[in-house]
């Protein structure tokens, strides 16, 4: 079946969410941005997914449909629509997305469901997480009109002291639906693999570790389209190191969002006709409601920090441990452009990390005054991201660049660590297309090395020599001048 894939975010999404001719899948946006983003590297989040990565993915992803001709002419009409709206990690491409049952099928009926893990956090401290609903009744639903109020679900991963049961990655219901919606577009069929059994290594409200002292705050945001729960190789990393890390789920645009009483929300379908214009606002719009999620998160964040509940049973010693005076922003393609406009607009956040995600709004032409790390897969880069290069030269705080050879938008994710072990006993899973060719322990690695480092030397004052050129224990990371 031919799909329009856009925004790596909107393309994954759109397969998932409605029987609109582009892929929606609530799998996340990381499909949904990866027919755009991949495309060229603007990189929203699913950028691989659809869109299967860069120029390589027009080409590519329209030559296995139509062959290599029609591939070939794909890929230029893509790489001209991208060239028009890149900004906005906008690529239209028409792609047949692989058979989501060809190998999943046969790899389901081979046996038992797949069951796949997280590598575990690098960190001296355990990890604890507790998963919070938050009801921001000063603006109504931006998405849902007819909602007077704003709902979210958030997450917080700590250093934690004692046990309890591990976390799950996905909250049953969500489980569910993921496996449902967002996992066909990724080549899996319904039921191949166990997601609901899928652990994290956080004990489910375990006292905060006190010799962990004052945990400084980063507010982590995910691509469009995807849950919170696609960060949690990375956030529970730097949980381990010492930070309070806050997971936020953006409601009506995330896949599916489990709420307390079981009760799941999936993503509002995306319009029948994605044309470019369409897409610039839906990221538009998208963007603006993220951003007032963020800035409401933070309040809460502030308002905890001062003593006060916010929501929901909290563990034993996180009042007297939160440290709200530093702040840092972490986010994935859509939500790495969000990091970045919350850094401009907000004093409160001291640092940001954009992980290969494309600028949308203000932020892309202004840039931040602050100190920012911008993580890029192979094919993203300023001259292929018109977003990127304004957004660079109109920063004026510490900036770094980092690019990630063999890596791809996907990459950037949860589905770098779990694909290749599904890719294992499902071969047909176009796992290059969506984490690209780096090796996955290596790419993992390096991602917890380097964004640690960074919130580490911008919110503790910890010195780094890991931006100051090549480190030979991550041969595949290139510092862009």
């Amino acid at each position: 079946m031919s799909v329009v894939t856009k925004n790596p975010d909107l393309a994954m999404r759109a397969q998932a969410t409605g029987p609109s001719t582009v892929s929606k899948s609530p799998a996340f946006a990381i499909t949904k941005a990866a027919g755009t983003v991949a495309s060229r590297g603007a990189h929203t989040v699913a950028g691989t997914v659809v869109g299967r990565v860069g120029g390589r993915v027009a080409g590519k992803a329209a030559g296995k449909a139509a062959g290599k001709a029609a591939g070939k002419a794909a890929g230029k009409a893509a790489g001209r629509v991208a060239g028009r709206v890149a900004g906005l990690a906008v690529l239209v491409l028409a792609v047949s997305l692989p058979s989501s049952s060809a190998g999943a099928d046969a790899g389901a009926d081979a046996g038992s469901p797949i069951g796949v893990s997280l590598p575990a956090p690098g960190g001296p401290y355990p990890v604890g997480t507790v998963a919070m609903r938050l009801v921001d009744r000063s603006r109504p639903d931006p998405l849902m009109a007819a909602k007077p109020y704003r709902e979210l679900m958030i997450s917080l991963w700590y250093p934690a002291a004692g046990g309890g049961p591990l976390a799950p990655h996905m909250e049953p219901l969500a489980a569910a639906d993921w496996d449902r919606h967002s996992a066909p577009p990724l080549g899996i069929a319904k039921g191949a693999v166990a997601w609901a059994a899928t652990r994290t290594h956080a004990r489910v409200g375990a006292p905060v570790e006190p010799r962990a002292g004052r945990l400084p705050v980063v507010l982590f945001s995910s691509g469009d389209g995807g849950p919170r729960t696609l960060g949690t190789a990375l956030v529970e990393d730097l949980a381990s190191r010492g930070y309070l890390v806050v997971t936020v789920d953006h409601t009506y645009e995330a896949d599916q969002v489990a709420f307390p009483g079981r009760r799941l929300v999936r993503a509002l379908p995306l319009p029948a006709k994605l044309t470019p214009k369409v897409i610039a606002k839906l990221l538009a719009d998208h963007a603006r409601a993220r951003l007032a999620d963020m800035r409401y998160v933070l309040d809460q964040v502030t308002a905890l920090a001062h003593g006060r509940p916010i929501g929901g049973e909290l563990p034993k010693g996180m009042h007297s441990a939160l440290d709200a005076s530093r702040v840092g922003a972490l986010g994935q393609s859509l939500g790495g452009s969000v990091a970045a406009q919350l850094t401009r607009d907000d004093a409160r956040v001291d640092a940001a990390v954009n992980l290969d995600g494309s600028y949308v709004g203000p932020v892309s032409t202004r840039g931040v005054t602050r100190p920012f790390l911008q993580l890029a897969a192979e094919t993203h880069t300023r001259d292929s991201e018109p977003s990127w290069k304004s957004f660079w030269r109109a920063s004026t705080g510490w900036k770094r660049e980092l690019r990630f050879k063999g890596a791809a938008h996907g990459s950037f994710t949860d589905l770098q660590p779990l694909l290749p072990q599904i890719a294992a006993k499902l071969p047909k899973v176009p796992l290059a297309d969506y984490v690209g060719t780096i090796d996955p322990g290596r790419s993992v690695a390096a991602q917890r090395a380097y964004v640690g480092a960074f919130f580490d030397l911008h919110l503790r004052g910890k010195p780094t020599r890991l931006f100051e050129g090549p480190d030979t224990r991550f041969p595949e990371v290139s510092l862009i001048p």
